[in-house]
């Protein structure tokens, strides 16, 4: 999922207080004088000083900084929406947590998490840039990216070993989390093969609906679940905070693909999901609502499309066919899903600030 930029209502813990405009990297990774200092660089640091998860401490720090510490700070300190360190804080309160109670590893985590998943991502789809700099293969090279990235799943699961929890909390939330990175990457498993041209067109829905709900939906799931178990909330009260941070991860995938054909701010993103003939939510809803030739029209076209232009014609196709009944689709998934959740814990406090989250979530996706 792309990230437009979101201003963060206030939180026990707030990650990322960046400046609005995104900062350009020619090339290389940035000096120290360059690097600012956030709440993820900030963690970077502590893990890496003391404790299990400390690098060898016999070895100049300019050869980790080169390997490892660099790479991974070049990312961490770019500017993100930080969505998912605040729903872990909103479910812990949901969960009964107090505020001042709520360990620090639990939103980082998930940061992290998303993190490695955003550089993975980026190498597997070639991107060219991610959060106001170049992707991060194309600073350091592929190689060292992808153990960057993959070195971060692992940091998450540090972190969690040091987050005061009781045994079997921890082991609860070891257990989704290593459920929650299989699930994600049968998702990108799906989206990184299964082109859009190529499927029959009752089949587009679902196709669609399982990568959202693997990827997407499974990481935010995660968030939510941390977050309740974390703060001892009874079983069912878990399952239903996870199934309801789950589905607003569907709405916004919904509201990303949208805002892809829709918004002239986000048509980078429209074009690059129609480059790589991904399973996208627009094709989604025009399986439902065009017949048997029209959509085989718009497959004909997506698939000879060879250039910048032609792209352009199949998204404005798809915006004059389904944008009215995509933001119908989006208001009434992410509708449903706070309905769901107000029913389960009530008036919650937290709930309305949920609500106004992804209210100006939705402003940013366009």
């Amino acid at each position: 999922m792309s990230e437009p930029r979101s201003r963060l209502a206030s939180a026990p813990l707030l990650l990322g207080e960046h400046p609005a405009g995104g900062r350009q990297v020619k090339k290389g990774l940035l000096s120290g004088a360059q690097l600012r200092d956030t709440p993820l660089t900030g963690a970077l640091r502590r893990a890496l000083g003391a404790g299990p998860g400390a690098l060898p401490l016999a070895l100049p720090e300019e050869l980790w900084s080169k390997a490892l510490t660099g790479p991974a700070r070049d990312f961490l300190q770019r500017p993100g929406k930080d969505f998912r360190a605040r729903l872990v804080a909103l479910c812990w309160a949901l969960g009964g947590g107090a505020a001042e109670e709520l360990p620090d590893e639990l939103p980082l985590l998930v940061e992290i998490l998303h993190a490695g998943s955003l550089i993975v991502d980026d190498v597997q789809d070639d991107s060219a840039a991610r959060r106001g700099a170049p992707a991060l293969h194309r600073v350091c090279g592929v190689p060292l990216a992808i153990n960057t990235g993959n070195w971060m799943y692992f940091w998450a699961f540090d972190l969690l070993g040091r987050a005061r929890l009781g045994a079997a909390t921890r082991l609860a939330i070891y257990r989704r989390l290593s459920r929650t990175l299989m699930r994600c990457h049968e998702g990108q498993a799906l989206d990184l093969t299964v082109r859009v041209g190529e499927l029959e067109r009752p089949l587009v829905p679902r196709v669609v609906a399982s990568i959202t709900r693997l990827k997407t939906g499974s990481l935010m799931a995660f968030c939510g679940y941390v977050g309740a178990r974390a703060a001892s909330a009874r079983e069912q009260l878990v399952r239903s905070v996870a199934r309801c941070c789950r589905d607003v991860g569907v709405g916004l995938q919904m509201l990303d693909d949208l805002g892809g054909i829709t918004s002239r701010a986000r048509a980078d993103k429209g074009l690059e999901d129609l480059r790589h003939r991904r399973s996208t939510w627009p094709w989604a809803w025009l399986a439902e609502v065009a017949d048997p030739g029209t959509f085989a029209e718009a497959q004909r076209r997506l698939c000879l499309a060879d250039d910048e232009r032609d792209l352009q014609r199949v998204a404005e196709l798809l915006r004059e066919r389904v944008e009215a009944l995509g933001r119908s689709r989006v208001a009434d998934h992410l509708g449903g899903a706070l309905a769901r959740l107000g029913a389960a814990v009530g008036g919650a406090p937290a709930v309305v600030e949920l609500e106004r989250e992804i209210e100006q979530l939705k402003q940013s996706y366009g």
